[in-house]
Parts: structure tokens; sequence; C-alpha cells
């Protein structure tokens, strides 16, 4: 790595060397070649004057590309497709005249790069189902656990951490879903001409337009598709990008989600994050714990939120047929919002698996806010041995304001039950308290709901998806 230079932190610190590969110019440009060899094959077959000699010399350099001299011919003529296809005939001499016949620079940028953004889409779908599969092992282990609920940041309801876990889940959930219908909808821009109307491919066959029609689903099938749009300009619809990056703004949104709910929480050592050995939380504070992970996490959502608007942007300002403007910004853009996906979702994966569970903390904040929270269930139990239910009202509540006193104030532990064992009111509850008290009475379904969730929504995704589970989040620095 140059140090003298800025290195983009996406590539040297975040995201996987697969995902980088994927945004390479060594993968673009070979995927022009590729295309160019399906336009030329399917020109053949649809009988134009290209031989098979001339379809074989493209095939037999379709991959050792002359960078060296496409720079040099881009240096000449500003242009990098026609350099790249004047480097291409250089080692395919025969084939020279009939390379991009027809076709405009979008022929080669526009398909290359729905292809580029499909297979990306693969690397996210399949990190996105490990992260599920690990929330859900997790959900399932801790499913009994009963835990504090909050609402407003408030201490609430009990849930169990399982059951709070199937609400990270079910974000992701949704997240699949949308990942899975943008897939189901991406189409190549096809064969399509220099604004789209295929004026120069219908010269080619003297007017027929089936030939067109053929050439078209020729070279996409060549290229493993069977979806083409059925109208373009020059390029392909910008909306596309657009419906991606919402996608990875959503999964985005749901990893920010689950940080700061950990962040927190660890705030309050009931759950932490993975913490290494060697590991060091701050220089200065040899002590601390810092959530570094979940807060990396945030850090790069953050930046992944904030694109689609920059994309709508770009789709919105396209004049007619198109316009150039687009094309700097979504090589910034495109790329980096998916390195910056792939890198949250390693970092997501190695909490999921990691996270540490504390039982006797979370207890311990139990028993600080169940005796406020039994109180009805304590009222009931005297109103069945007799008891008049408004005295008994009015008299919890007094006790209730004292041991509040006694927290706030004084800084000691809740004593609501042991006054509320002191008072004779109270005396037909006195024997069942610690029944009553059993924090497991008070988490409803969730156990029940965490695992019918799981077996009827998250278990046919992870199913449907088994060949691609067992990855390991990491996190590289």
């Amino acid at each position: 790595m140059d140090n003298s230079v800025y290195n983009n932190p996406l590539i040297t610190r975040y995201a996987s060397r697969a995902m980088a590969e994927n945004f390479s110019d060594d993968k673009r440009f070979r995927l022009w070649r590729k295309l160019w060899i399906a336009l030329a094959e399917s020109e053949m077959e649809m009988g134009l004057s290209i031989t098979q000699e001339q379809v074989d010399e493209l095939k037999a350099h379709a991959d050792d590309i002359n960078y060296e001299l496409a720079e040099k011919y881009e240096r000449e003529v500003r242009h990098d497709v026609m350099a790249h296809g004047k480097a291409y005939g250089a080692q395919a001499p025969k084939a020279m005249p009939i390379i991009h016949l027809g076709a405009t620079s979008c022929f080669v940028n526009c398909n290359a790069e729905v292809i580029i953004l499909d297979n990306a889409l693969d690397l996210i779908l399949e990190k996105l189902v490990n992260v599920m599969d690990k929330l859900r092992r997790f959900a399932l282990k801790y499913k009994d656990q009963p835990t504090l609920g909050f609402t407003h940041l408030q201490p609430a309801q009990l849930t169990t951490v399982g059951k709070r876990a199937t609400l990270w889940l079910q974000d992701l959930e949704m997240d699949y879903w949308n990942l899975m219908d943008l897939k189901g909808h991406v189409k190549l821009r096809g064969v399509k001409g220099t604004t789209g109307t295929q004026a120069s491919f219908l010269e080619l066959f003297n007017g027929d337009d089936e030939k067109v029609k053929e050439l078209e689903k020729k070279v996409v099938s060549k290229m493993g598709y069977d979806k083409v749009y059925g109208v373009t300009g020059q390029t392909y619809p910008r909306k596309f990008d657009y419906n991606v990056l919402c996608v990875l703004s959503q999964i985005a949104q749901s990893a920010y989600k689950f940080s700061n709910d950990i962040r927190i929480l660890q705030n309050m050592k009931e759950v932490e994050e993975p913490f290494e050995k060697s590991q060091i939380g701050s220089s200065a504070m040899a002590y601390k714990r810092n959530p570094m992970r979940c807060e990396r996490i945030g850090s790069l959502a953050r930046y992944v939120i904030s694109l689609p608007t920059n994309s709508a942007i770009t789709a919105s300002t396209q004049w007619f047929e198109r316009t150039l403007d687009d094309s700097a910004n979504r090589r910034i853009v495109n790329a980096q919002a998916f390195l910056a996906v792939d890198a949250i979702l390693n970092i997501y994966m190695n909490v999921a698996e990691n996270m540490v569970v504390y039982d006797k903390v979370i207890e311990k904040h139990l028993k600080a806010e169940l005796p406020f929270m039994a109180t009805e269930n304590i009222m009931m139990e005297c109103v069945k041995a007799g008891g008049n239910r408004q005295e008994l009202h009015e008299r919890i509540r007094v006790l209730s304001m004292e041991a509040g006193r006694n927290v706030k104030v004084l800084g000691l532990d809740n004593n609501l039950i042991e006054l509320i064992k002191g008072d004779p009111m109270f005396e037909a509850a006195k024997d069942k308290l610690d029944e009553i008290l059993d924090a497991r009475n008070f988490v409803g379904r969730a156990p029940k709901q965490t695992v019918e969730f799981i077996e009827a929504e998250i278990d046919p995704i992870l199913q449907a998806n088994a060949h691609l589970l067992g990855q390991k989040g990491d996190v590289r620095v």
C-alpha cells in the first residue's frame, strides 16, 4: 500500500476482498470482452459476415487484457471503451473489424454494470442470511431468559433476551425479501444502439425487426440472463441504481438499530459485543471495554443511509436519452455503498455469533424494577382473600413512593417487597410473594413467540439458502 497518497478505507480497512474484486477494473473489462464476444458470436449466428475464426480469436484473448496498451490508447482518445476496443483488436487482428459492430459504448458499459451490481447483491445476500442464521441461534438460546423491556428507554414490561433478538431478525427478514424482490427484477440493457432505438442493428439486418429482437435475446442469454429492458435511452434506467441503494440503505438501517441496542446493553453491562484478550478499549483508561464493533457498524451505516438521496438526484437529472454527469458520481456511489454494507455485515456476523450475555446483571436489574411491576398481582391476591382493592391500591401507592425515594434520593436498593411484607394489610400475599415475583410470570408469550416466529418465517429462508450458510464474521482492523 502506498502510504504517501489517500487510500480508501473501505478497501484497506473494512470491506472483504471478494466485494473489492467484484468492483475491480479487471472484472469490468473482462465483462466488456465477454459482451463483445457474445455480440459477435450472436451476429455470426444471425447471418452477418463474421467468421468462426474471428470469434475464436476473440475468445482466445478474453482474459489476457493488455492494460498498458489500453491505457496508452485512452490517453490518446480520451474514451475508455474505444481504447479497450483498440487494445483488444491489437491482440485479435482478424477480429478487429467486427469488434463492437453496431454497438454504442453503453452496450458494454451498462450491461457490465448491471451484472456487477447483480453479483454484488449475491455477495450481500450470502452475508445477510448468515447474520440471520447467527441471530436465530442466539434468539433460541435465550428465548426463556427474562429481561427488562424498554419503551422510551424507560423500564417497561418484561420480555426475554431471545424475543428481543427476534426484533433484529425481523428487520433483516424484511431486508431479505426486499433484496429478493429486487433481484427478481434485474434486467440487462440489452442490444439497443446509441439512443435506444436499435437503428444501427436494424441497418445491419436490412430492416428485419425479428432478427434484431432475436439478436438481443441471444446476447442476453449468452450473458446468463433472460430479462431485458423493453425500452431504454442510451443507458439502463438510473432508477435501478436508486432501487439498489434503497435496499442497501434498509440493511444499513437494520444493522444500525441492532448496533445501538447492543451499545446501550453494553453500557448496562447486560450484553457485550466480543472483546479480544489483547484488545485495548482506551489509550488512557485501561479498564474500558468500548463497543468498537457496534460503533463501526453505526458509523458505516450512517454513510450508507445517506446515499440513496445522491442516487435519486442522479436519476432525476438525466436529460432525455442521457447525459454524462452521472458517470463519475456513479463510479463512486454504487461501489462504495456495496463495500460499506459488505463491511457492516462482516462485523454484524462477528458480533452476532460472539455476544456475551451476563444473566446475573440482568437478574439484578429485574429485581430492582420487578417489585413495581408485580404490585397489581400482589393486590389481586389480597383481594381474593377478602381485601378492599381501593384501600390496597392506596397503600401500595404510598409504599411505592417510599421505595422510589429510597432508590432515587438515597441511592438504596428497591425495598418495596420488604415494605409490603411488613405491612399487615398484605398478610394474605406474604407466603406467595416469591411465586408472584418469578420473572417468568411477566414475559407473556415471549418464549413461544420466539419459536413460532423463527419456525414460520426464518427457518424457511435459511433452508432455502442452506448452501450459503457457514460464514464467519471478521473485523479486519
